[in-house]
């Protein structure tokens, strides 16, 4: 199920208004469609990201795949927990296995993004 309350890409990141910036993730298709998740990379806090651009990385058992930034900003925090614990993106990619938080450069940039009807759409047409 794709939650209604969050924002996505069309790269398969989901998006998380939360104080002083969002939160950010893959989306439940994305973990699905890589398999076992084995290992994450990601930007520490304080690197500049622009969206659009890569900003860490997914590993999974078949392939390695960029993680895109779905705004630019700053980056507050990362998932730490992912160092130990990559499998958290596969159990819950919508919670626990959320990956970093970014101050906004602009925070209308958010209303830019897809909204759960249309990221339906787009994982529906494959």
């Amino acid at each position: 199920m794709i939650p209604d309350d969050l924002r996505y890409t069309a790269e398969h990141e989901w998006v998380k208004v939360i104080d002083g910036g969002v939160r950010v993730g893959i989306t439940d298709h994305a973990q699905e469609a890589l398999g076992d998740i084995v290992f994450v990379t990601l930007p520490a806090p304080g690197t500049s990201v622009e969206a659009g651009q890569p900003l860490g990385e997914v590993e999974s058992t078949k392939s390695v795949s960029d993680i895109y930034a779905p705004v630019s900003g700053e980056i507050l925090a990362r998932n730490d927990v992912l160092d130990a614990r990559p499998e958290l993106v596969n159990a819950d990619a919508y919670g626990d296995g959320w990956m970093i938080e970014i101050k906004l450069a602009d925070p209308s940039s958010v209303d830019g993004l897809l909204d759960a009807a249309a990221y339906t759409k787009l994982v529906s047409e494959g």
